[in-house]
């Protein structure tokens, strides 16, 4: 059978950048996305490639989808997991029900989602998994305490999935974008002109620095980052985080 590759959160954004890179590559892909309409749009992009609605903060859904897909599709051998959320705010001034919003699916959902399909790789000792993170992991954003904190969890719980599931030759990754031209990138902008050049020079009383390369990153900036570590030409690297955000972390 077909090997199949799932891409999570595919209706927009990278998610749906990464989806179309990979069935460009000539992966066979079967997507998923809470949002229905943005997830059939996103498959008829790429010529109505299977696509199921999925929330991943439902443990049972998740293990109901992949064992569908996998029954009605083929064997998941690779996953893109790209579902994630953005919620900004102090630390002192968000409150517990956005705290636990942003790690149900940031954390606990993205947990679902390799628990499920990295047991199913396992039993069959082959596969690739690469996480799509941020580096607000693993610098302090003022602003961005819930959403870093999540992220720095996903890559740690990456690293050790990494390191679990090498004796069985399955090879777990993450992608750190920077600031990645999305819906979710623009909705934290006052306005177009103003949230760019911010981005890019860097804000100085947020203690944010800009992006050394000069330009934001487009989708498929981190799509091809996602391909390229699912593939055999990444076939010796496992438990990294390759960053993609133009250099705006110092590497810190």
């Amino acid at each position: 059978m077909t090997e199949l590759t799932l891409v999570t959160g595919a209706g927009s954004g990278i998610g749906r950048a990464t989806a179309l890179t990979l069935a460009k590559a000539g992966r066979t892909v079967v997507l998923t996305d809470v949002d229905e309409a943005a997830l059939h749009e996103t498959s008829h992009l790429i010529g109505g490639q299977p696509a199921y609605v999925l929330d991943v903060r439902d443990t049972a859904e998740v293990e109901r989808v992949i064992s569908t897909i996998e029954v009605g599709h083929g064997p998941i051998t690779h996953l893109a997991h790209v579902a994630g959320v953005l919620v900004t705010g102090s630390i002192l001034d968000t409150g517990p029900a956005a705290w636990q919003q942003v790690f149900d699916v940031n954390v606990h959902g993205t947990v679902n989602v390799l628990r499920t399909a990295g047991a199913i790789m396992r039993k069959r000792q082959h596969g690739a998994i690469v996480v799509v993170g941020s580096n607000a992991a693993g610098v302090p954003r003022a602003g961005m305490g819930a959403y870093g904190a999540s992220k720095a969890a996903v890559s740690m719980i990456v690293r050790v999935l990494g390191l679990e599931l090498a004796p069985f030759g399955i090879r777990a990754n993450v992608v750190a974008p920077g600031s990645t031209d999305t819906a979710m990138q623009r909705s934290l902008w006052r306005d177009e002109e103003t949230g760019l050049r911010t981005v890019l020079s860097g804000d100085p009383d947020s203690f944010k620095v800009g992006i050394p390369l000069g330009r934001i990153a487009e989708p498929s900036d981190i799509a091809d980052a996602v391909d390229f570590l699912l593939s055999e030409r990444a076939r010796h690297i496992t438990m990294q985080t390759l960053y993609v955000d133009g250099g705006a972390t110092l590497r810190a």
